[in-house]
């Protein structure tokens, strides 16, 4: 919505030409307009403008510059009426009278030109032109699904819909909300009507009793003999649909809109749309909408069979050519065997080379066999980022089985019950042990060389050559709605897919060195880890508190010369602002964004020392139902002075449409439910067939099988998908696709909840670095709000457990018996227990006051020495913050392990004070 009101005058001004057989004397015909006007002071001496067009009055050119003079809009501050006489090479003329309509309605304008025409006919009553002729005030709407560009501001197009029909005013009229509401949410949304009956010798521009301008409009006017009409100057909504009835009963259409409000593409559809609707309305034909052939008022306005085949085809791309499925490890064994002695991996832990990390899997693959790993198994993988887990993953893969990753960093309790719930026949965890439940055995890399030891080689014809593209590669646990993490069950082929996508367009190969930067069981690390050892480059593992600490990773790649580097946008802002004003140079040339929505305009920073010539930034859609990456759209500095939403295309073999809640299609630019197809949907959700026949469906539109994202988003005719954030109780926060209700239900799991809630908070200013997660609990037995947190962290991940947790009486609840979040009071932060804890002064002396007066700044709420950062909502991102504006302050740097280990004010001087 603009926040100004609109103040063309064009919108309030509409003109009349009129066809003369031969051009009058200009001054008979200007004292006729003198007398006409001359009652109001305000138009006294009133000016006849005579122009020779030097054209015959039939041509082309002529008739565009008599349409051009009808439209051309008054002055502001001057009269409220032009006259003005097009005179032609053979003898004939044209009137041109433009009006505000408070001066002169439709037909005042027909009486005056009959007045100035012939002599018998009185005037018209003349309104009082407003003082500085000037539009209505009302406030201008820009819809969203326009896809107007807003630096066409004051820009108007027209176009002829080239279309007659019979369709009755009332239809026409009607048609239009039934249309609107394909592509606005609620049923009825509210449109303009401007007729011309009601516009009288004195009328004025439509009256909103609002104070907003819809953003559709209709006006209906009829035709006259030898008049031509023209109702606006500009339009006098963001999309005004014009339709004028003939002698003969037909209506002719044109479609008028702002180019700030409207693009060409979806204006001229949405006007073709309610043509057709209202002719649906009208003949409610058999067959027009809906099997059954009767067109309800709803079913009219639904979309031809041919334009929905339109928009999921401009959704859709076509798979590479020649690309045939295989299976990861095959794949990575064609390079090993194309270039053996490359090194394949690098990290503290030492290097490894193809052909030896190809040697090391086959070696793990036999004793997982002996193991009882193969064919439809599951093998657990928890391992810290290094060589072995690759190792251990591969060889996983040679076995036959599918691998399970976890995160060594998950409460114990939420690592077992994965465990249980994957059904795993193995799990390969560190030294420090894994706790499984009975009945799975857990092992170590060390384990797996020594029984490999003891296992004969075989001649490549083992159960682990059975492995086939469909089958089954990992399985990655997500948050579940229902308090139980669900896993994504992806097949081989796809990930050989997402390869054939992306290899060409990204110019993959063995010169690039990869970052392994994400968690094994995040899926942007199956783009890091296979993206490069399938493409022959070199994956260079992050160390965990490297990838938290955005100085030593920089350092980190500085070092390396990494060319690839895969981020969320949250982990890249930190990423940006280390490296300003770092030293040494970096050799990335393609950064590929993922996870969660960008804000393009972080991007300048780095844009400002890494130009897009020299390092191409991709912003990518995916879900791991999807195989990581769905989309890709290259960030210019268009998208960022755009602010775009856009995350791209549907990558090669992928498609992306946008539906309503019954699964059609909807127009372009419309909000709707993302559905992703092709080669990238997962085969299943493990051992939950409810929710998968709920979210994997097969298309009505032919599509395949096709995933319910539960995304919202809306599709551009170039095929671009604009994200628009989730439509469930799903949220994402750096990086991370958390379910609610998921954190609700362990919150219920404690004794003393009788009642629990959990909202997600953005940062001051919308700041993505400050945004958190808050619960709400009613009690039913004395508990304390850091116990709970302390409870929930025990099941768990760390990026799941609320900041804050604040005991309320009751939640208030919507109508609909939802938590109404508007009416939660704000969080209680959190302080220490005993309440011995001492609040600083803001302004006092030494470093813990120092301290205090940065958390509060960063933080944006009350500290005291001893509450705990990540309590009051603390996050990685603010740790840098924070870690940056001690340094300026004069004190020592610190890094986020030391934030990890002293999360207190008073703690983290101790620490600083022990160096």
């Amino acid at each position: 919505m603009s926040s100004s009101a609109a103040v063309e005058p064009g919108r309030a001004c509409h003109g009349l030409a009129v066809r003369l057989p031969s051009a009058p004397r200009t001054d008979e015909l200007q004292a006729r307009l003198t007398r006409a006007t001359g009652c109001r002071p305000a138009l006294k001496n009133l000016r006849l403008w005579a122009e020779p067009v030097g054209l015959p009055s039939g041509d082309p050119v002529a008739l565009r510059r008599r349409a051009a003079e009808a439209r051309r809009a008054l002055a502001p501050g001057g009269p409220g009426l032009r006259a003005v006489l097009l005179a032609y090479d053979d003898g004939p003329a044209d009137l041109v009278l433009v009006a505000h309509r408070a001066v002169l309605g439709r037909e005042g304008l027909a009486r005056l030109a009959s007045a100035l025409t012939a002599a018998d006919v009185a005037p018209p009553a003349v309104g009082e032109p407003p003082a500085a002729c000037e539009a209505p005030t009302a406030t201008r709407r820009l819809p969203a699904w326009g896809l107007g560009d807003p630096g066409r501001a004051g820009a108007h197009a027209a176009v002829a819909l080239n279309v007659k029909a019979r369709a009755s005013d009332e239809d026409l009229l009607a048609a239009v909300p039934l249309v609107l509401a394909r592509y606005e949410e609620g049923e009825r949304p509210g449109t303009g009507v401007v007729r011309e009956e009601e516009e009288k010798e004195c009328g004025g521009p439509p009256d909103f009793p609002d104070g907003e301008r819809p953003s559709v409009g209709t006006v209906l006017t009829r035709a006259r003999p030898g008049q031509v009409y023209e109702p606006c100057a500009a339009p006098l909504f963001p999309l005004t649909l014009w339709w004028e009835r003939g002698e003969d009963g037909t209506v002719r259409g044109e479609c008028r809109f702002d180019e700030d409000a409207m693009a060409s593409e979806i204006a001229v559809r949405f006007a073709r749309q309610v043509l057709r609707t209202a002719e649906r309305l009208g003949n409610r034909s058999p067959g027009a909408c809906g099997a059954d052939g009767a067109a309800t008022s709803a079913e009219a306005a639904c979309m031809t069979a041919e334009e929905a085949a339109e928009v999921l085809a401009a959704g859709s791309a076509p798979a590479p050519a020649g690309h045939t499925p295989v299976t990861i490890h095959a794949a990575f064994e064609a390079v090993a065997a194309a270039q053996p002695e490359a090194v394949a991996y690098s990290g503290p832990d030492g290097t490894l080379g193809y052909a030896e990390l190809d040697r090391r899997a086959e070696h793990r693959a036999r004793a997982l066999r002996r193991l009882g790993a193969g064919p439809g198994t599951l093998v657990g993988v928890c391992l810290e980022r290094g060589a072995d887990p690759v190792t251990v993953m591969l060889a996983v893969l040679k076995s036959g089985a599918a691998y399970v990753p976890m995160d060594v960093r998950h409460p114990r309790e939420r690592l077992r019950n994965t465990a249980e719930d994957a059904g795993v026949a193995v799990v390969v965890a560190g030294a420090a042990g894994f706790p499984a439940p009975d009945g799975i055995r857990v092992t170590s890399p060390e384990e797996l060389d020594r029984v490999g030891d003891d296992c004969p080689a075989d001649d490549g014809t083992g159960a682990g050559r059975r492995a086939a593209p469909e089958d089954p590669a990992y399985v990655i646990f997500t948050s579940g709605s229902t308090g139980r993490p669900k896993g994504v069950v992806v097949p081989h082929r796809n990930v050989s897919a997402l390869l054939a996508a992306t290899r060409h367009d990204m110019r993959l190969g063995p010169g690039d060195v990869w970052t392994w930067f994400h968690s094994g069981a995040f899926d942007f690390s199956v783009w890091e880890i296979w993206g490069c050892l399938l493409t022959g480059g070199r994956l260079v593992a992050v160390p965990y508190w490297a990838s938290r600490e955005a100085g030593e990773f920089r350092a980190l790649l500085a070092a390396e010369r990494v060319t690839v580097l895969s981020q969320t946008p949250s982990a890249f802002a930190q990423l940006i602002e280390a490296d300003r004003g770092a030293a040494g140079d970096l050799a990335v040339r393609l950064v590929v964004l993922g996870g969660e929505p960008l804000d393009v305009r972080v991007l300048k920073g780095w844009f400002d020392r890494h130009p897009p010539a020299h390092c191409r930034v991709v912003n990518m859609f995916g879900i791991t139902e999807t195989t990581v990456h769905v989309t890709s759209r290259t960030v210019t500095a268009r998208e960022m002075v755009r602010r775009s939403r856009s995350v791209g295309t549907a990558l090669p073999g992928w498609s992306v449409s946008v539906r309503d809640a019954e699964g059609r299609p909807v127009p372009f630019g419309a909000a709707g439910e993302i559905w992703v197809g092709g080669t990238g949907v997962a085969l299943h959700y493990l051992g939950r067939p409810d929710l998968t026949a709920e979210r994997f469906v097969e298309d009505p539109f032919g599509g395949g099988r096709m995933y319910r994202s539960g995304d919202r988003g809306r599709l551009r005719p170039d095929g671009g998908l604009d994200h628009l954030g989730r439509m469930d109780n799903q949220v994402q926060l750096r990086g991370f696709r958390i379910e609610l209700d998921e954190i609700r239900a362990g919150l219920l799991e404690h004794p003393a909840v009788r009642a629990a809630g959990v909202v997600m908070a953005a940062g001051p200013d919308g700041d993505p670095a400050g945004a958190r997660l808050d619960a709400y609990v009613v009690l039913g037995a004395p508990a304390s709000p850091s116990g709970i947190r302390g409870r929930l962290g025990r099941t768990l991940p760390d990026y799941m457990v609320p900041s804050t947790v604040t005991v309320v009486e009751e939640l208030p609840l919507t109508v609909n018996g939802k938590v109404d979040t508007a009416r939660l009071p704000p969080p209680a932060p959190g302080t220490a227990d005993d309440g011995t804890a001492e609040a600083a002064a803001p302004g006092g002396e030494g470093p813990v006051h120092v301290i205090l007066d940065i958390w509060r700044r960063v933080l944006g709420t009350a500290v005291t020495a001893d509450d705990d950062f990540f309590e009051l909502g603390g996050n990685s991102l603010l740790a840098v913050r924070i870690s940056a504006a001690m340094r300026d302050a004069g004190l020592p740097s610190v890094g986020l392990r030391e934030f990890y280990l002293n999360p207190t004010v008073r703690g983290l001087e101790a620490a600083m004070t022990a160096r």
